[in-house]
């Protein structure tokens, strides 16, 4: 069969951009090499909310005054907890049965596993409760947003 393109064309040799051949050139093939060294880089470094697991720990708690409920904050990515997270909201209510104005106070407290974070509420009722919370992992740009829901149980 016979090939309607020129030799030229067909022909194959080093590439060229502009005057400078890339394959003897170590300079512009280390250029090349560190830019896209730089994109994988820079496509992984910054992870995005979805890059981590915020889970509770049980989710059935005890009711009551005292009730502490524990979230495990993991990076998907390495399967590792990740301790330092900054929690910056929280809101405790009663949005799965249809009580969502009932909302109960939420106080940090300190934990002495990695990656969990345990807080202190009033689950006043038994029933069905959600617990919204936005974390901050340092160094990443995203916000980590989670309702959980649960069951106080007397």
């Amino acid at each position: 069969m016979v090939s309607a393109m020129p030799n030229a064309v067909r022909k194959r040799g080093p590439v060229t951009v502009g005057n400078t051949n890339m394959k003897s050139n170590p300079s512009v093939r280390a250029a090349t090499l560190a830019l896209a060294t730089f994109v994988a880089v820079a496509s992984n470094a910054l992870a995005g909310p979805e890059n981590y697991d915020l889970h509770l720990v049980e989710n059935e708690i005890r009711q009551g005054a005292d009730a502490t409920i524990a979230v495990k904050l993991v990076d998907r990515r390495t399967a590792k907890p990740v301790d330092n997270a900054i929690v910056f909201a929280t809101r405790m209510d009663m949005a799965p049965d249809g009580m969502e104005a009932m909302t109960s106070p939420v106080e940090a407290m300190p934990s002495d596993e990695p990656g969990v974070y345990r807080f202190k509420t009033n689950l006043m009722m038994a029933g069905g409760w959600r617990f919204s919370i936005a974390a901050k992992v340092q160094g990443e740009p995203a916000t980590i947003e989670r309702r959980l829901e649960f069951r106080a149980v007397e």
